[in-house]
């Protein structure tokens, strides 16, 4: 099978599409024949930064071929979604059974990569913002792959005023299609402060992210971008900054995320949620998502297809 590797890090340019055997699962594992792979942040920077080569992890959308043992639940044919740890950029990947979501009748695997982890990274950040009906609140990143759905879900629980924060002006029209208020630019003025920020973004941003906090408001970083802010800030104006990480709901609240994933697909059946595609990519041409992603111009999900 092909799968796509890098044998050190740098840019897009460093990945490339070798020939290996195709792996086989093992007890509580599945086998999934890939049709989409989902293309994020984390893992570009992870081949731009880390210091030894690692397995291309991320969303994989497919159908079961084989089981390992002990899996209930799951059998070829099956048609699921769910998040790899080892190799995802693949034409067959190993998946957790544990990690493995349905996809229900009348949705693609397309629909699924662009719905499910991203969609749970935007609920679950949303949940740690513990919105009240009416709130405003203020989204970065916000035509990206979370972002998007971010904005939707916050009108979705009720938000009054949804403010989209962007690197490129021209994502306005995308992001007021999805129901934003406002488009904001990155390093101009975001207008009247917000109840709570959703920030996918870090680094130098989250000065400003906090910034936009209204007194006694809530800021939730989830993003890998790191980033400091000073105490003083947070003090003057009784602002809380929240941590958000969705792989520790995945393994120490299995019941909540499940959830999480019903509500999703309910919102998506209902047109609730809308989830966007940027690209369809192959496979093999998976340096062109990454150059996607790096430079921000993404509205929306980008997705391999192997």
């Amino acid at each position: 099978m092909r799968r796509v590797q890098y044998r050190h890090s740098g840019g897009p340019e460093v990945l490339e599409v070798v020939s290996v055997e195709t792996p086989a699962p093992g007890p509580g594992e599945l086998l999934i024949r890939v049709e989409a792979i989902g293309v994020t942040l984390p893992v570009v920077r992870k081949v731009r930064e880390s210091r030894a080569p690692i397995a291309l992890g991320g969303e994989v959308a497919g159908e079961v071929v084989a089981v390992g043992d002990g899996v209930t639940g799951y059998a070829p044919g099956y048609r699921v979604t769910g998040l790899v740890f080892g190799h995802a950029y693949a034409e067959y990947a190993v998946l957790s059974a544990e990690m493995a979501s349905p996809i229900p009748d009348g949705a693609s695997s397309v629909d699924a990569i662009a719905l499910v982890r991203s969609g749970l990274v935007a609920r679950g950040a949303l949940e740690a913002a513990a919105p009240r009906e009416g709130e405003s609140v203020l989204v970065t990143a916000a035509a990206g792959g979370v972002g998007h759905l971010a904005l939707q879900l916050a009108r979705v629980r009720g938000a009054g005023r949804v403010v989209a924060a962007v690197s490129d002006p021209s994502k306005g029209e995308f992001l007021r299609r999805l129901g934003a208020d406002e488009v904001v630019e990155y390093g101009q003025p975001w207008g009247e402060p917000v109840d709570y920020v959703l920030d996918a973004v870090g680094g130098e941003l989250l000065g400003p992210a906090l910034a936009a906090v209204a007194p006694d408001g809530r800021l939730v970083a989830y993003s890998s971008g790191g980033g400091v802010i000073q105490a003083y800030d947070l003090l003057v104006g009784a602002k809380s900054v929240i941590g958000f990480q969705m792989a520790r709901i995945a393994r120490e609240q299995p019941d909540r995320y499940e959830q999480w994933r019903q509500e999703l697909w309910q919102y998506y059946a209902a047109r609730l949620v809308k989830p966007r595609v940027h690209a369809e990519i192959p496979l093999a041409d998976a340096a062109a998502a990454h150059t996607i992603i790096e430079a921000r111009a993404n509205l929306g999900k980008v997705v391999l297809i192997p």
